[in-house]
């Protein structure tokens, strides 16, 4: 066999690999992002929202750190005074999704939740046309105008038409605090995951994810402090903190670095694409684990909300390519 022959296989084998890697991190993934909502109703039983998310992200932290000494060791860019400001800002928008979207659970089931956080496609790449000026010519395509009127309208009726809400309106639907909060929490994760694209292109996705969950657990605490119980895993039994812990290693930090290595190996827009699958797959978690259903109008609302966010992303997914920490 010829040198240039054997060169060519050895190349198309490597890139078979790539893809296989690239293909497993990404539906291991797309599984693991289905989960977080499930996680976060069945402990909103035990913590409040504020001493359930210091004590996932502190674990998080936690768990993040040998990924961080690994690269350190690599080489690469320095863990400075410097990072941690860059970091600082986009940390401010996390710590508000992090306390809505658990507070979110209290108005709305696990499985609509996760349906209506595809929205944030929608806001991420709105936030996008704001602060990236290389970003504003998506607006004039037809594909961004009709997918983020779709998807608005969709978000809207997957929660305004919510069967069972636990805070009912007269009329029977989704009381207006609760519409506020999941809308606040969706709009507030785009926010983060624009404002993190820059440092975490500076930094690389580890470090920055290491950097955030300190300094997100360092603002959370004074927060549990002051309005949570510090004290909750004392008291909370052994199943729920070993449910929290599980949480935040996987669905945290092991999804976090899983997202990296398929955005590596397949690229941003069909690991973006891919997350389409995760609302189904919590969808069906959720009715099997806590009987949740949708309403027909739920259905059609669900469908126009996914069929906008891929409309959306269709046109530029490399304005949601930072949105890597999807909890």
């Amino acid at each position: 066999m010829k040198p240039q022959r054997v060169l060519t296989k050895t190349a198309a084998l490597r890139r078979d690999a790539n893809l296989s890697k690239g293909y497993a991190a990404v539906f291991a993934t797309v599984f693991i992002w289905s989960l977080p909502s499930l996680f976060m109703y069945y402990l909103n039983r035990f913590y409040d929202p504020w001493a359930q998310n210091f004590y996932r992200y502190s674990v998080a932290c936690i768990a993040i750190v040998p990924f961080v000494l690994w690269q350190i060791r690599r080489g690469g860019p320095r863990i400075d005074m410097h990072a941690i400001a860059l970091c600082l800002v986009p940390c401010v928008p996390n710590v508000i999704h992090q306390i809505t979207q658990v507070m979110a659970l209290f108005y709305i089931g696990p499985g609509v939740y996760t349906i209506f956080t595809r929205a944030s496609v929608i806001f991420t790449a709105l936030l996008a046309l704001a602060f990236f000026p290389e970003e504003r010519f998506v607006i004039r395509q037809w594909q961004f105008q009709l997918g983020t009127l779709l998807g608005l309208i969709g978000a809207f009726g997957v929660i305004w038409f919510q069967a069972n809400p636990q805070p009912r309106t007269p009329s029977g639907h989704i009381a207006l605090p609760g519409l506020f909060i999941a809308f606040t929490a969706t709009f507030c994760w785009a926010l983060y995951g624009v404002l993190i694209k820059r440092p975490s292109a500076q930094l690389g996705s580890i470090r920055s994810f290491g950097i955030v969950s300190f300094i997100t657990s360092a603002l959370l605490l004074p927060l549990t402090l002051a309005f949570g119980k510090i004290g909750t895993p004392i008291h909370a039994g052994v199943q729920a903190n070993f449910i929290l812990i599980i949480s935040a290693v996987i669905c945290i930090t092991l999804a976090h670095v899983l997202y990296y290595v398929a955005i590596h190996e397949i690229g941003v827009a069909l690991a973006q694409t891919l997350q389409l699958l995760c609302p189904a797959i919590a969808m069906a978690l959720s009715a099997w684990i806590y009987h949740e259903r949708l309403t027909h109008a739920q259905v059609w609302s669900a469908g126009i909300l996914l069929l906008g966010a891929f409309l959306a992303m269709r046109t530029k997914p490399i304005a949601m390519t930072e949105t890597a920490e999807n909890i």
